[in-house]
């Protein structure tokens, strides 16, 4: 238990200090994120990249044949409803709110290399959107729920992210270092989490504001947050039960109506094109992406701190959360299979998911049919839909969808978090789960309260390079110990012929 308070007491205290002085909250994550990015921008770039690069690798390797559980072990879901899964756990507020806002930004607003409202910038404006939203994004996920997978469903250790470093520290990872490490996962869930769910209110509130003019304020965004808090609270005193089973069958249904709605209603081909081209420019410019820091350009240096560093930071303290899903879900597959089907699966659906809503946005401007770069962000997507039949049916589906993305993510966060904190525990106490959701929902009101989404980007970022480091250090010791394993058994060695 004591990974529990030492993470509730430290969260108080940023809570209480946003309540009793958020100017200095919000100074001082400025701050923060400000060294941070100016600092190890570079870092980041690096280690994410050599995350996808290792996730790759596996791909081709002969330890690819080794299964996340025992070598004769079945997978626990078929493979349809195992990508199911993985496009839900991908599938979240974060696409839903900057579905039309990133790539019109890109396009119109801020570009990443410069050229604004051309046809070079909707090509720029797709590929930067796919590279933020792509393998880079789902190997930080990829990497954690393997490492997780491999040591918890093979080697029988518990749930924690400590526990995948025993290869590393040994028995220590039973003591102090291991609190410290569970301490630091769990901080960086909760900030990540919390990030996401104020993005949710944020959308919310600018869809209510777009279609009946209720104020954008942070009263709003309170009340939002409170009804949802006090949704997912039962859910969350009931248990993993039928109501969220429903409710997450309810996230893939109005996903799937409201993309196939935009893409039949919407520039049909024109979709269908620019999905195709950015594919093309997207595989072609990886690696130039992958590390591009633009030390010698302030401006363009400026927007790889606020997107690509950002949605770095925002994956990386995602990761334990999704990663502990995807692991849960992935038992018996092969680590080849896991892989392409992690990576690849998701980031195709994205990619969809962009070309539809994205295109559509840069389309309706492209044109001068609409300014839709004109909007606030949280507004863009409702400002997409009401050039289109049906617009307003589409408007209201796609808040419902945020909603139930709200309640769902809320929920699990709070399952995640009372088992990292309750010793690797699948059935972690009420009592638990009821503490982590009222303290979600208190760190992403005191994050909207001190600085609206700019706090919660600053906060993101602070509080994914601890966990980044724990990352790397979990991908040395799965190496480190699946070498072992794979030398044990013979896999990708040459056997001596005898004489």
């Amino acid at each position: 238990m004591g990974v529990f308070y030492v993470s509730v007491s430290i969260l108080l205290v940023l809570v209480l200090i946003g309540v009793i002085d958020p100017d200095a909250l919000e100074r001082v994550t400025a701050d923060i994120q400000t060294f941070i990015t100016g600092a190890f921008g570079w870092y980041y770039l690096i280690v994410v990249t050599l995350f996808t690069i290792v996730c790759l690798f596996f791909l081709i390797s002969p330890v690819g044949r080794i299964r996340l559980g025992k070598q004769d072990s079945k997978p626990e879901f078929s493979r349809p409803t195992w990508f199911a899964m993985l496009f839900s756990a991908g599938m979240g507020i974060g696409l839903v709110f900057w579905g039309a806002a990133e790539p019109i930004s890109h396009y119109a607003v801020d570009s990443p290399t410069g050229q604004l409202g051309t046809d070079v910038a909707i090509r720029d404006a797709m590929r930067f959107t796919f590279f933020h939203w792509g393998l880079h994004a789902w190997a930080i996920y990829g990497i954690v729920a393997l490492v997780l997978a491999y040591f918890n469903f093979r080697h029988g250790e518990r749930g924690l992210i400590s526990a995948t470093l025993k290869p590393i520290f040994g028995d220590k990872v039973n003591g102090g270092i291991g609190k410290v490490i569970d301490v630091i996962a769990v901080i960086a869930t909760v900030i990540g989490v919390a990030t996401t769910l104020g993005f949710g209110a944020v959308q919310i509130n600018g869809g209510l504001s777009y279609l009946f003019n209720v104020p954008v304020n942070i009263v709003v965004q309170f009340l939002i947050i409170l009804i949802v808090t006090v949704l997912f609270m039962i859910s969350a005193w009931t248990g993993l039960s039928k109501g969220i089973k429903i409710l997450s069958n309810v996230n893939m249904g109005l996903a799937v109506v409201i993309f196939l709605l935009m893409f039949i209603v919407g520039p049909t081909l024109f979709i269908l094109e620019l999905f195709t081209h950015s594919i093309g420019t997207y595989i072609q410019n990886l690696p130039a992406m992958s590390f591009r820091i633009s030390p010698a350009d302030p401006d363009l240096r400026a927007w790889i701190d606020g997107w690509t560093v950002f949605f770095w930071a925002w994956w990386i303290a995602w990761s334990p959360f999704v990663g502990i899903f995807i692991a849960r879900v992935s038992k018996g597959r092969s680590i080849r299979e896991f892989v392409f089907g992690v990576l690849f699966v998701p980031s195709v659906v994205g990619f969809l998911w962009f070309s539809t809503f994205g295109g559509t946005a840069i389309m309706l401007e492209h044109d001068g049919i609409a300014a839709i770069s004109e909007f606030a962000v949280e507004e863009s997507l409702f400002a997409v839909f009401s050039y289109f039949p049906l617009g307003f049916v589409a408007s209201i589906l796609a808040m419902l969808l945020i909603g139930t993305f709200f309640i769902t993510s809320a929920d699990s966060g709070t399952y995640v978090l009372g088992m990292m904190t309750t010793n690797g525990s699948h059935s972690p106490g009420t009592r638990i789960k009821l503490i982590w959701g009222a303290m979600l929902s208190a760190i992403a009101l005191v994050l909207l309260y001190t600085g609206g989404l700019q706090a919660l980007q600053n906060t993101m970022i602070a509080a994914a390079l601890p966990f980044s480091v724990i990352m790397a250090l979990m991908v040395i010791s799965f190496l480190k110990a699946i070498y072992k394993e794979a030398a044990e058994l013979g896999i990708g060695q040459i056997k001596k012929q005898r004489r």
